[in-house]
């Protein structure tokens, strides 16, 4: 029998968002926390956003044979991980950004203290989703150390992009690809683990097709990817269209893919990484579908 909350065909990997986006505002009217709390908590998290990790957690989830539906709350998670990282970010410590998805940064909108608090709520309830809501005692356990890792590894590249203290003896790239591996890249490989541990689950299967490791090389290379067309956006794209402040990194001195190799390399090594992400979403067979479109979708991104 055909299940009915699996799709046949996708013609467009973001047509899950309705779902998504269902699923992040009912839980947000479902905590007991001060109301000017879960007003910024709201903000950062139901004010817009491409919800990329929570549509990989998704697309990964059909790859490895479930249905989407069950890495909902994995999606959630990382989502709210994700929005706790973007609200600190834009502090005046850290980025000091005035636009946020074409809206007041948090802190403009509610004040400084609301938003370091709304960011730290968001980190702690994405680990309280996870231990609640997960079907098993097992599948909370790793789902919690995968999100623990992209956590961890999204910070420690906050660290080097912000306050330096990169390891000895790398070149310019190669600064560039070991901060952006963390600062983007790790949550990312979260999401889609997250996801594909959810799908097996669902699926009853053992990953005796490897699928788990393909996931996690797709992942990667998405991650880098992203991040290089962010590098892209800032010094192509006016900030009215961006949704945010653009030509910042150069002026702050941060490395980028653009400031270290150019744009046209750039943008070669993006082609690449696109083509990377392609083949492992290929090798996953028809199931690896919405990867390799979320993959096409996320390469030629201009915001």
């Amino acid at each position: 029998m055909t299940d009915p909350t699996r799709p046949t065909r996708l013609a467009d990997p973001a047509d899950p968002l309705p779902v998504i986006e269902a699923h992040l505002a009912t839980w947000s009217r479902g905590f007991d926390l001060p109301p000017r709390l879960v007003h910024a908590v709201e903000y950062a998290l139901l004010g817009g956003g491409k919800r990329t990790r929570p549509l990989l957690a998704w697309h990964a989830s059909l790859a490895a044979g479930g249905t989407g539906h069950d890495a909902l709350d994995a999606a959630l998670a990382v989502e709210l991980v994700h929005c706790f990282s973007l609200v600190h970010d834009d502090l005046p410590a850290m980025d000091d950004d005035d636009l946020r998805r074409g809206k007041p940064t948090l802190h403009r909108h509610a004040g400084e203290a609301s938003a370091i608090l709304a960011g730290d709520a968001m980190l702690a309830l994405a680990f309280g989703v996870i231990a609640d809501r997960s079907p098993t005692p097992a599948l909370a356990a790793a789902l919690a150390h995968e999100l623990a890792q992209g956590s961890a590894g999204m910070i420690a590249g906050q660290v080097y992009d912000t306050l330096g203290g990169l390891p000895q003896g790398l070149d310019p790239e190669s600064q560039a690809r070991h901060i952006h591996e963390r600062k983007t890249g790790a949550l990312i490989v979260a999401a889609c683990r997250m996801g594909a541990r959810c799908g097996l689950h669902a699926s009853g299967r053992a990953d005796d097709r490897g699928v788990l490791p393909l996931i996690t090389e797709y992942a990667r290379a998405v991650g880098l990817m992203f991040q290089i067309a962010d590098d892209l956006i800032d010094v192509e794209q006016p900030h009215d269209h961006a949704g945010k402040r653009t030509n910042k990194d150069k002026d702050a001195g941060k490395v980028t893919y653009p400031g270290v190799m150019g744009v046209a390399a750039a943008r070669e090594r993006l082609d690449r990484l696109h083509a990377r992400a392609l083949d492992r979403a290929a090798a996953l067979g028809s199931n690896g579908q919405g990867l390799a479109l979320l993959a096409d979708s996320l390469a030629r991104r201009t915001r």
